[in-house]
Formats: C-alpha cells, sequence, structure tokens
C-alpha cells in the first residue's frame, strides 16, 4: 500500500514538472517570435520613413 501511494505522489510531481516545461517551452516561442516580429516592423518603418523623406506636404 505504501508503495502506491508513493507511485502517485511521484506522478503529481512528475505532472507539475511536465506543465513547468510546457509554460518554459510556450515562453520561449513567445518570446523568439516576439523579436522577429519586432524586428520586421523595425525594417517596415524604417522603409516608410525613408520613402517619405524627400516628400514635401
Amino acid at each position: 500500500m505504501e508503495i502506491m501511494r508513493r507511485l502517485v505522489q511521484e506522478e503529481e510531481g512528475q505532472g507539475l514538472v511536465e506543465y513547468a516545461l510546457i509554460i518554459a517551452l510556450i515562453s520561449l516561442v513567445v518570446l523568439t517570435s516576439g523579436n522577429a516580429i519586432a524586428a520586421g516592423l523595425s525594417t517596415v518603418f524604417t522603409n516608410i520613413q525613408n520613402r517619405l523623406t524627400g516628400v514635401t506636404p
């Protein structure tokens, strides 16, 4: 009976670790995507600024 109780407790800890790994992976993807999107937006606004430099209103 003690063995079964310990197995259940170990699985709960394992589930917690799995959720932590999933959250870490999702965070990494979000941060990486955010940097890529920021770089792309920076390029777009730089191109717009360069095209508007010589234009008079």
